[in-house]
């Protein structure tokens, strides 16, 4: 008993009075775990800056939460660009007084075989997944360490613990962030620094949110993944551990189950999981031709935190 009441405290969600005037920093704010992150806390009396490439959506998600009770900054921003990324955080400063909480959450991808999507699409992803983390994680952490405290929290995914076929740049960038967050942990206990300022790394499960609807795709079909989740469980996770944070989180059951298939026998592990993303991808589906998606621009659809593709999926298998 003892043990389930542990638990399930340690999987409460923070009540207001943990959230409330503190204030995040929230990238890729215009759909999906952004939005779902930056609504939550602004209604919960939080300060939110929302930053993403899309400016009207960004005043649109600042309008529902301050007609929440919360309060909203919108500062345009392409984390691909360093001094862009600087200018987010100062704006953040000069606003709010400090930085509380940096959620690193804007991400694209390339789907297809690895040399049939350009290289340079493969360069875009890059920059945007690894480099934009890594130009958020240096301006929030070197705040945090003026302030003497702060939570980090980088969202990477299950394709950074089992690579996916077909997703080999995204794969390979989720992979980096979570070996970045473990080596800033690190740095931060050697430091002295590590019961104040803390990276947590969140591990999803594939999700139905518009990432499907903006990933370039070179595969010939439409974007496909088997059992996706809602976004909700997601967005959940990231608040928890923007509060209670912990080094890393896979979140559900099909999540958690994939990394410890891959620490027990990975070979297979992978093996399963391409087999499986192949038949997905390749093998069903409507065809679709090749687009670079929202990688060097953004698109107008996909502004909810969910997204569509487990009713286009379905329309597609029934029209088989």
């Amino acid at each position: 008993m003892l043990l389930a009441f542990l638990l399930a405290a340690c999987a409460s969600q923070p009540g207001r009075e943990e959230i409330a005037n503190r204030t995040y920093v929230v990238t890729g704010a215009s759909s999906g775990f952004g939005r779902g992150v930056a609504t939550r806390v602004g209604a919960q009396g939080g300060n939110v800056v929302l930053a993403a490439r899309r400016a009207a959506v960004l005043e649109e998600v600042a309008g529902e939460i301050r007609a929440a009770g919360g309060q909203a900054l919108v500062v345009p921003t392409d984390v691909s660009q360093p001094d862009q990324v600087e200018a987010l955080a100062a704006a953040a400063e000069a606003r709010f007084g400090r930085i509380d909480v940096w959620v690193n959450n804007a991400a694209v991808a390339s789907i297809g075989r690895f040399e049939e999507i350009p290289v340079e699409d493969h360069a875009r992803v890059v920059d945007v997944n690894l480099k934009g983390v890594i130009y958020g994680s240096h301006a929030a952490l070197r705040r945090f360490r003026v302030r003497g405290g702060g939570t980090l929290v980088n969202i990477a995914s299950v394709e950074g613990r089992v690579p996916i076929a077909y997703h080999a740049s995204y794969s390979a960038t989720k992979h980096a962030v979570i070996g970045l967050g473990n080596a800033l942990n690190q740095e931060l206990r050697l430091g002295g620094l590590g019961d104040r300022i803390a990276v947590s790394t969140v591990l999803p499960w594939a999700v139905d949110t518009p990432f499907w609807q903006h990933a370039g795709n070179y595969s010939g079909r439409t974007p496909r993944m088997v059992l996706m989740d809602g976004p909700d469980e997601v967005v959940d996770a990231i608040i928890r551990v923007s509060v209670r944070p912990t080094s890393e989180l896979a979140v559900g059951w099909k999540a958690k189950g994939a990394v410890l298939g891959q620490r027990i026998w990975p070979g297979l592990a992978e093996r399963i999981a391409g087999d499986v993303v192949h038949r997905a991808q390749m093998e069903s589906g409507a065809p679709a031709p090749p687009t670079s998606g929202s990688l060097y621009a953004p698109v107008a659809e996909g502004t909810g935190v969910a997204g569509s593709a487990r009713a286009r999926m379905a329309r597609e298998d029934a029209a088989r």
